[in-house]
């Protein structure tokens, strides 16, 4: 075991180093030395204090402005209050029967404070922080520490404010800086002018100037780039390895007499992806593509060829769903546009065509019994289902074709199952119907090669969206209603989507006003809840489908057919609520995030998202697709309680102001940072990306896959790199390690 693979209890003592695991999953010597500052602030930098999120355990530097001891009424004890500044705004930090600080909480002095920031009283404060003086005089170790030099502000936690930590990573750097090995080839490092490992870490913990901090993130930067882009190349390379069987439409088969019946011709968007995926199906070696594109932008449909053409070759395919409602719809669409050529060996059907089956888990015995049978002997040559297609008894004749859509729902483990059962690796094509800028797909899905479908099918009605301030203007909520009448008297239908179920077990009366938040299972997909600030003591628990839909039938939208779908609905009546809703049978339908993709409803024209600053930018754009995908063009109305100045309504001006899925895309990602996304896609695990912007540092990620690219042809094993081969084990944890084997 390396030093820098120390278990912490040796370097700062078993209790110190259980508050680091604990708190901050930090449980060796690398893992300290990696721990890099957040920011750094200089001496007389006060931290600009109307900036602060609540809810957000946040570390500032701030003056003290005024010191007041306030005795409470009628009982014991008191209350100190200290008013902190940065020169424009006021901060109050609160103790109770502390009375005592005030011999060292002196008015003029300055010092770091960190804690929670709460409201009292419509003013932020931190309630018993914990402080360190940066008071020369006062001689504190603080301030000794940190003198002439910028002083580093670590993600930190209640258990370890930033100076602790602070403490830590000096007795880390004094005793092990000597032991970090150097991952980076030399000629690399000189190259691209990268100073060594070891020089970079004590820059970016110490550092004595912007230049300094400039330096070490250079360098910090390329280790992360050019690791996990090693990692992609070394799997692109077994990958290419791999063998597998060639499939290739046949002339005059079944793909030719499916195109041959399309009402429409293809975008050239549409042609072109096809063509590509087309080759990698014909070559020798698995086919690893990503699918991507606009909402409606025809990915179902270059799928279903892409099977086709696999069934052509007399292989079978098989397209893996997140939900029931997803796979219900994906086959009622298929079967629906393949007709007579879905039902070979039935009556009326096509002898160029195949069986199309559905299998999912709540199947009834005998249908899922005959499914599965039709897979194992051939007959089905395209199987849609959800996690049911994954288990062991499920066979396939000839499996040729892998697609998932909406890959980022299924874990690395189930799209492993699912390809193991073909005799040879079959070809996976993975979409996604959320926009993945070019760097963020060239980072996370490094392995696969990427098609982009942006172009919009002919025939696709525009979308328009706008933000209904409810608190603010009760008006704007009553005309929303009002607009849904007025579609559906046109004949059109309705989408209200609410972020909570609400059919939970009812709620024990509680002492005192508070409310309890939504139970984490009665949510259904809200991406940033947490962000938007749910759960806060200041917000009421997310609205739900079924206390919507019951006010919505009593008051704005009486005498209208007004249903509910939601994931606990059981699956025969979600098939019947979408059956009769497509049908046209419904008028508006109350649903949560299950129609969020693949639902494809065209006579619906209006959609009415609330407590819309509950999801993520992209789920936004996601729901909003469901409109508008007929003639008649589509409305989106985002409905929020947020303040106009808040970030939580910037978000939704945002999605209100673009159809570009790709622009939003970046906005989505600069907010919830590529740390989430990266963990997301590799793993499941936190990323390990922490200066490596894969927005703003599209030069370095290019540049690195390039290099990573040349090395791992001319040494595949990495036999002449030990340290980049640690650093490999090191970014691979088990979890990690099983994701990039099995893909």
């Amino acid at each position: 075991m390396g030093a820098l693979d120390e278990p912490l209890t040796k370097l700062v003592g078993d209790r110190t180093a259980k508050v680091l695991a604990d708190s901050l999953k930090l449980r060796t010597v690398g893992d300290l030395l990696h721990h890099y500052p957040r920011r750094y602030v200089e001496r007389g930098q006060l931290t600009s204090l109307d900036e602060l999120e609540i809810d957000e355990h946040v570390t500032v530097l701030a003056r003290i402005e005024k010191v007041t001891l306030i005795p409470f009424r009628g009982r014991k004890g008191d209350r100190l209050e200290v008013v902190v500044t940065d020169g424009r705004s006021r901060l109050s930090l609160v103790f109770f029967n502390q009375g005592w600080r005030q011999k060292e909480l002196k008015a003029g002095a300055q010092g770091l404070f960190a804690g929670k920031v709460g409201v009292f009283n419509r003013s932020r404060q931190l309630v018993s922080p914990d402080y360190q003086l940066l008071d020369e005089e006062a001689g504190s170790d603080a301030a000794r520490q940190f003198a002439g030099r910028l002083i580093p502000v670590y993600g930190a936690s209640a258990q370890m404010p930033s100076w602790k930590l602070s403490i830590c990573i000096e007795t880390a750097l004094t005793k092990h800086l000597d032991d970090v090995g150097e991952p980076l080839p030399a000629e690399l490092r000189e190259r691209h002018e990268l100073i060594p490992l070891p020089e970079a870490l004590e820059l970016i913990h110490r550092p004595r100037s912007q230049a300094d901090r400039e330096h070490a993130q250079s360098r910090l930067r390329w280790d992360e780039a050019f690791v996990l882009q090693v990692a992609l190349a070394r799997r692109r390379a077994a990958d290419s390895a791999l063998p597998a069987k060639p499939r290739r439409a046949r002339p005059g088969g079944l793909l030719d007499a499916f195109d041959a019946r399309l009402p429409f011709t293809l975008t050239e968007g549409q042609e072109k992806v096809s063509a590509e995926i087309a080759a990698d199906l014909a070559s020798e070696h698995p086919m690893h593509r990503l699918l991507q594109g606009e909402v409606g932008s025809g990915k179902t449909l270059v799928a279903l060829r892409a099977m086709l053409a696999v069934v052509d070759a007399g292989g079978q395919a098989v397209l893996l769903a997140p939900t029931e409602v997803l796979a219900q719809q994906h086959h009622r669409s298929i079967v629906e546009m393949m007709g007579d050529l879905a039902e070979r060996g039935l009556l009326g059907g096509s002898d160029l065509g195949t069986r199309v089956v559905l299998l999912t888990g709540s199947m009834g015995v005998p249908v899922r019994r005959q499914a599965m049978l039709d897979m194992a002997c051939g007959e089905a040559g395209i199987a849609i289902g959800t996690h049911a297609l994954i288990e062991d008894k499920v066979q396939f004749q000839d499996l040729g074709l892998v697609v998932v859509d909406e890959q980022h729902r299924f874990g690395v483990e189930q799209r492993d199952a699912l390809r193991a059962k073909g005799e040879q690796p079959p070809h996976l094509l993975v979409m996604t119907a959320t926009p993945i800028p070019r760097t963020v797909a060239m980072t996370v899905f490094g392995d696969l090669e990427t098609s982009v479908l942006d172009q919009l099918p002919a025939g696709r009605s525009p979308i328009s969206t706008h933000v209904v301030p409810a608190v603010e203007k009760p008006n704007f909520l009553a005309r929303a209603w009002e607009r849904v009448r007025e579609e559906v008297a046109k004949g059109h239908q309705a989408y209200v989507v609410c972020p909570r179920i609400g059919d939970e077990e009812p709620e024990p009366k509680a002492a005192g006003k508070k409310r309890r938040a939504a139970a984490p299972e009665d949510l259904e997909n809200v991406a940033d809840a947490a962000d938007a600030g749910a759960g806060s003591d200041e917000r009421r628990p997310p609205l739900s489908v079924v206390e919507t839909a019951e006010m919505l039938l009593k008051g704005p939208l009486a005498g209208l057919r007004v249903e509910i779908l939601h994931g606990r609905l059981a699956p025969d009546a979600k098939d019947e609520v979408m059956r009769r809703f497509t049908a046209g049978e419904v008028d508006v339908l109350v649903a949560t995030t299950v129609i969020e993709v693949g639902v494809n409803v065209p006579n619906s024209t209006a959609m009415v998202i609330m407590d819309a600053d509950r999801f993520g930018v992209s789920q936004l754009h996601q729901l909003r697709g469901r409109v508008g995908r007929g003639s008649a063009a589509g409305l989106c109305l985002l409905v929020s309680d947020m303040p106009a100045a808040s970030p939580a309504r910037a978000r939704l001006d945002a999605v209100a102001g673009t159809l570009d899925g790709f622009e939003l895309s970046r906005i989505d990602l600069e907010q919830r940072r590529e740390g989430d996304v990266l963990g997301q896609a590799q793993s499941g695990v936190k990323s390990s990306l922490k200066v490596l912007s894969v927005l703003e540092d599209e030069e370095v990620i290019v540049t690195a896959r390039a290099e990573a690219t040349r090395l791992v042809a001319e040494d595949p094993e990495l036999a002449g790199h030990p340290e980049l081969r640690t650093a490999l084990e090191s970014l691979l944890d088990p979890d990690r390690a099983a994701y990039m084997e099995k893909g």
